[in-house]
């Protein structure tokens, strides 16, 4: 749905784009996501949700992303080794619902970098989120996304008293997302704006329909950008694909994104079970 999910309350909720969107989770939801990208990249994903009396939420994850089989050259061209970078979060999101319409939710994350062989950090950030219910149909949701977080480097372990310590501030991010759910039983368009501390502006879209309870069709653009400087926009769709039984759901879900830049695009498979 071009990752235009901060303000989507239905299905099975993440508050990796909102904190505030885990105190709608009707249900305990695990999820694990296994991505197939071009160029040696790879990205995974667990997570799980639940609701907490009486009207709160708790949500963790972990992210992991990363490169492999760089291929590592010497001054005279001769391959050497291959190496691999990796990059991991790990988050925990709290939300409460202080209103009947209204809920906030805040995340801790925790990132742990591998850069090149001996060159890790090890940061802290900050997720806030507002969700509000405006009407029936209509949801607003605001965030402010990795406030504080940076990576912070220091050469001196690779080239000694010639390393030095440079730091890498995450832009900050600012998001207003509406979703809206149209007449038709399960369908939903949702759509957001995205500005960043480094004046950045981002657009995305994306709609959801359900053609029956174990059948639904998604598609959506990410990284829409007006201005030339872009990364280029980024089509996806997919489906979803349940079978409920005995108070269990489990759940297929996969998208495939278009990159512009890559040989090829991203298949996204997810595997998800409410209870």
């Amino acid at each position: 749905m071009g990752n235009a999910l901060s303000a989507v309350t239905t299905g099975a909720v993440s508050s990796y784009y909102n904190p505030a969107l885990s105190a709608f989770s009707e249900y305990r939801t695990g999820s694990a996501t296994f991505g197939i990208l071009s160029l040696d990249r790879y990205l995974n994903f667990l997570s799980y949700t639940q609701s907490l009396p009486a009207n709160a939420g708790l949500s963790a994850g972990i992210i992991n992303a990363g490169v492999r089989d760089i291929d590592g050259r010497d001054n005279d061209g001769y391959h050497t080794e291959y190496y691999s970078t990796t990059e991991n979060q790990f988050y925990l999101s709290f939300a409460n619902q202080i209103d009947e319409h209204v809920s906030i939710g805040v995340t801790v994350k925790m990132y742990y970098t591998k850069l090149f062989d001996q060159l890790t950090t090890t940061t802290v950030g900050f997720d806030a989120g507002m969700l509000i219910s405006a009407t029936d149909q209509l949801t607003i949701g605001l965030v402010a996304q990795d406030l504080g977080s940076k990576y912070k480097w220091d050469t001196q372990t690779i080239y000694g008293q010639n390393g030095k310590t440079t730091e890498d501030k995450f832009p900050t991010l600012y998001r207003f997302a509406a979703s809206y759910k149209l007449p038709w039983k399960g369908a939903l368009i949702d759509a957001e704006f995205e500005h960043s501390s480094d004046k950045t502006d981002v657009f995305r879209v994306g709609g959801e329909y359900a053609f029956m309870e174990q059948f639904s069709l998604r598609g959506g653009a990410d990284r829409w950008t007006l201005s030339d400087a872009g990364t280029g926009v980024k089509p996806s769709f997919g489906f979803t694909v349940t079978s409920p039984f005995d108070g269990w759901t489990p759940a297929l879900n996969y998208a495939y994104v278009v990159e512009g830049f890559a040989p090829h695009g991203m298949h996204i498979v997810t595997l998800t079970l409410t209870f």
